[in-house]
């Protein structure tokens, strides 16, 4: 259906794409992914015919028709239920052909045609893609001027659906929806019978929709059959691989190297020395892996304070003199991970607002410890930031009174460092504007992290590393995303925001899953929290604050030791690269510390399981 020739792509001075080739089976649904910067967008644009390849080309078969979400959004006062009607074409033309034609030969065929195009239906198909992507029946009649930007993209999303095309190129799809919309669009994909390349981040999205992952590597593609976990399978294995070849090259390098230092100088070797010295000239270097600095995410930990952090009791919230939530009922401790979920328009941002202290309650009480500190994320701090200046002067300028080694650190944690904290913020990716935005808000150790859709922009590997720094971070974290990955292994609360309130969810995030699928997608329909005696309630708090602490400490020890006997094992197989003093004990005396360290890990493990099982059992 689709075939890549050596596609090669040069911006600016730099290859982007560098002989891509790759052959998509037909009807296919491909998982384009690569890490920030890599070129995914440039090759879809180039598949779409918008981007014009210095070499290569993307053929397909003649007359197949591409379907592509332009980069500006629809605007206007036309409906988003005309304009997705509208994206079909060939029917809006055959329809305005039947109203103006009198031949009636003529008149026949456009009839049959429009019945062949299942043009009639085509109504009911808009309204029921409109109201997957969240949009209501009053909504769908409302003129698109009256919706925010990200709606708008929306109603892109939906025409280029409704166009049925034949390759279905899709960029970041889910970066303006919510949970429950994107739930649809999975389904949706799934039953779509011609080909799809979706470039996503969300591996649960990629699990779901694809049968094919397009992995882009430095300017290079390399297509792998099955969704993101088969490929991280693979891809794991590779890496595994990649490290061995590369640690005996490396020992091979420094023994021909020691043998030419030792014998050039000597007549009787100097030609042995010589010829090996043409074997290090030829021998090709294998890649390292390289410790990428966007995958850096270091929250700094809070002081620790007494709880509640904050308390909300029969609160109202809203905007003027409308409340838009009512009867809040909410207490948040330092240790807690809560996930707000519900629809987007149903209050998240404005109760995240509220716990910012942005918003002021309209009624009812709220109540925060004094010493607290909020750290809130948000898109519009990213879109904010000045691209004229750059990381270390915008740290700078937040970070008044500080070091130039203090500001320094906190932009380090980050991954700016060196080039990278002094590169304009013009000149960084979506990603990166993203890190610092996130190495701002958390200056000065926030005891509570609010983050507003924190992983757009942001690839898998990055992602994965966010989640790490938010679970190592001993702060109070307020998570509003549609990264169903990221809620899993983060949240330990689901608060579920709709029908003007907020309340409990009493369930994991697989059952508030199965309720949207079901239907019951509103906080009314939610299952209740079961009432429990205040003191027994705070009883238990105070019991899992402690396991989660006795966790924490045997996770670190773990950690701890692990790393400590990797150092050993470095002295012991590869003493020239090992700490100092190791590299100065015996075989015998290291393979006694290794003996005594790998007990010592086993106590911390089981330590730690039983902290684990502990938890476990607690929340049952």
């Amino acid at each position: 259906m689709l075939n890549l020739n050596g596609i090669t792509v040069r911006l600016g001075g730099r290859t982007i794409l560098d002989g891509a080739t790759a052959a998509l089976p037909p009807g296919s649904r491909v998982g384009l992914i690569g890490r920030n910067g890599a070129g995914k967008s440039t090759l879809v644009r180039v598949i779409a015919g918008q981007l014009e390849a210095d070499g290569g080309s993307a053929d397909m078969p003649r007359g197949a028709r591409i379907g592509y979400i332009a980069q500006e959004a629809p605007s206007g006062t036309k409906t988003p239920f005309d304009t997705v009607l509208e994206a079909d074409i060939e029917r809006a033309k055959l329809m305005a052909l039947v109203e103006t034609d009198v031949d009636p030969d003529t008149l026949g065929d456009t009839y049959e045609r429009l019945i062949a195009i299942d043009a009639y239906t085509a109504p009911a198909r808009a309204a029921r893609i409109l109201l997957g992507l969240g949009f209501t029946e009053e909504m769908q009649a409302q003129p698109l001027d009256s919706f925010s930007g990200g709606w708008k993209m929306r109603v892109a999303l939906a025409a280029l659906l409704f166009s049925q095309p034949d390759l279905l190129l899709l960029d970041e799809p889910s970066n303006h929806l919510d949970l429950e919309a994107v739930m649809w669009l999975e389904d949706f994909l799934r039953d779509y019978r011609a080909t799809i390349v979706v470039v996503s981040h969300e591996r649960d999205f990629l699990n779901n929709v694809v049968d094919h992952i397009l992995h882009l590597q430095g300017g290079k593609v390399t297509l792998y059959a099955g969704g993101y976990d088969a490929f991280e399978k693979q891809r794991a294995e590779r890496m595994a691989q990649l490290a061995a070849a590369k640690a005996n090259q490396d020992a091979q390098r420094a023994k021909l190297q020691d043998y030419v230092a030792r014998n050039s100088a000597r007549a009787s070797t100097a030609k042995q020395a010589q010829s090996r010295i043409k074997l290090l000239a030829k021998m090709q270097p294998i890649a390292e892996l390289a410790n990428d600095p966007t995958l850096s995410f270091g929250f700094p930990n809070p002081s620790e304070l007494r709880p509640p952090l904050i308390t909300l009791d029969q609160a109202e919230v809203g905007y003027a003199a409308t409340p838009i939530l009512k009867r809040l009922n909410l207490r948040i401790d330092p240790d807690d991970r809560i996930a707000l979920l519900g629809r987007n328009g149903n209050g998240k941002t404005t109760l995240a607002r509220l716990l910012a202290a942005q918003l002021a309650p309209m009624a009812g009480g709220m109540s925060a410890t004094g010493k607290m500190s909020v750290g809130y994320f948000t898109q519009y701090q990213v879109e904010e930031l000045d691209t004229d200046d750059s990381p270390i002067e915008h740290m700078t300028r937040t970070m008044k009174g500080a070091t130039p080694a203090a500001v320094r650190a906190q932009l380090g944690r980050f991954g700016f460092s060196g080039d990278k904290a002094t590169t304009k913020v013009g000149k960084l990716s979506g990603g990166e504007r993203a890190r610092l935005a996130l190495a701002i808000i958390t200056r000065d150790a926030p005891h509570l992290l609010i983050l507003d859709e924190p992983t757009n922009h942001l690839d898998v590997d990055a992602r994965e590393a966010l989640v790490q720094a938010l679970n190592d971070y001993t702060g109070a974290v307020i998570l509003v995303s549609h990264d169903r990955h990221m809620v899993e292994l983060t949240a330990d609360r689901l608060v579920l925001v709709g029908d003007g309130t907020a309340r409990e969810f009493d369930g994991s995030l697989d059952d508030y899953i199965a309720m949207i699928l079901s239907g019951a997608d509103t906080a009314a329909d939610a299952p209740k929290p079961k009432k429990k005696d205040k003191a027994a309630a705070a009883a238990a708090r105070e019991a899992e604050k402690a396991l989660k602490q006795r966790a924490r400490e045997a996770e670190a020890e773990l950690a701890r030791l692990t790393e400590q006997r990797t150092k050993v094992e470095r002295a012991m197989f590869d003493p020239g690269t090992a700490d100092a003093n190791l590299a100065k004990l015996t075989m015998t005396d290291l393979m006694k510390r290794r003996a005594d360290l790998s007990d010592r890990i086993d106590a911390a493990e089981a330590a730690w399981m039983e902290a684990s099982e502990a938890l476990e059992r607690e929340a049952a």
